[in-house]
């Protein structure tokens, strides 16, 4: 039985353009799909100037979460078009601030046609980091570098996370350690966060000495602002009754306090097109964690004399 072209070519069209219908409705689903969405942008910041005085930047990038759909940034041309509509700079940039206003998105609404990257419950986070020390007009200041991102699951319990950084890159001292960090808790109480309680460190070598990196080893749920454990040892003398002089180690856990007091958004201005993106930052508020209460611990040192060490009970947030 011999076929009609005219119907074979309509069984061609029709097997088209339902194929693309489909595939339009599933790519975001695709896993290869989301984690090539999730990946590190450009993220400049400025730090400072070298000791010539000249300003210097580090792309110390950032981990966006969102892809697919068309961007909404205008190009340059476009917006070379744009101006020459208007008749100076000035009435250009009160037309565009106008239409900023109409269609400026709320800051927790996501940007238009494009869908999360990473599943429902995870993030889009740094997955390798590097250190790089900048040597700057004060001195020399170490900056942290992000070099690839990858989807993450939130995790429900507060513990310690692998957490890899790359000292010394592309030198013949290059190591990579594992600092180790915090979960990203979900369902953590209010004004709780998981942050670090216990530290060790590791020993890195360096062309003129060796480095030594603090680590995390331990994390619970803390406040803001919190009382880390930090001992301290000293010597003591005891006078028995038999008339016997012993020295003895005395462990005095003083404290410390950590954490932020930083409350709030700090972001002033955020772009119309892109809520995701801040350009201008306000400054940190000015409060510090700081001991709120203390004790006190007496005894007689090698010298006979008596010895006082406060330490610290807790902390609290102070401007």
């Amino acid at each position: 039985m011999d076929v009609p072209r005219p119907f074979l070519l309509l069984l061609c069209a029709l097997h088209l353009t339902l194929t693309g219908v489909l595939s339009k409705h599933i790519d975001h689903r695709n896993l290869f799909t989301q984690r090539v969405c999730c990946k590190r942008q450009s993220h400049f910041v400025y730090i400072g100037q070298d000791i010539s005085g000249s300003p210097v930047s580090v792309d110390v990038g950032m981990c966006r979460s969102h892809c697919g759909g068309a961007s909404s940034r205008p190009s340059h041309e476009a917006g070379q078009q744009e101006y020459s509509k208007h008749s100076s700079m000035l009435e250009f940039l009160r037309s565009k601030k106008m239409r900023a206003r109409g269609s400026a998105a709320p800051e927790s609404s996501e940007p238009q046609n494009q869908l999360p990257s990473c599943g429902v419950n995870q993030l889009c986070e740094p997955t390798g980091m590097r250190v790089d020390r900048v040597l700057l007009f004060e001195g020399p200041r170490e900056v942290e570098v992000i070099e690839e991102c990858h989807c993450e699951i939130k995790l429900t319990q507060c513990i310690r996370v692998p957490a890899l950084r790359t000292y010394y890159s592309e030198t013949p001292y290059e190591t990579v350690i594992d600092v180790g960090g915090c979960s990203n808790s979900k369902g953590s109480p209010e004004g709780f966060s998981c942050v670090p309680t216990k530290f060790d460190s590791a020993l890195v070598e360096t062309p003129n000495k060796a480095d030594l990196i603090p680590t995390v080893v331990t994390c619970e749920l803390k406040e803001s602002c919190y009382r880390v454990p930090y001992v301290e040892y000293y010597y003591e003398i005891i006078h028995h009754a038999d008339g016997v002089k012993e020295e003895r180690l005395k462990e005095i856990d003083v404290g410390r306090c950590l954490g932020g007091c930083t409350t709030g958004n700090r972001c002033l201005l955020r772009s119309p097109s892109d809520p995701e993106i801040c350009h201008l930052w306000s400054e940190k508020q000015s409060r510090s964690c700081v001991p709120q209460g203390y004790e006190s611990h007496s005894f007689l040192n090698q010298h006979g004399q008596i010895r006082t060490v406060l330490s610290i009970t807790s902390c609290l947030c102070q401007s």
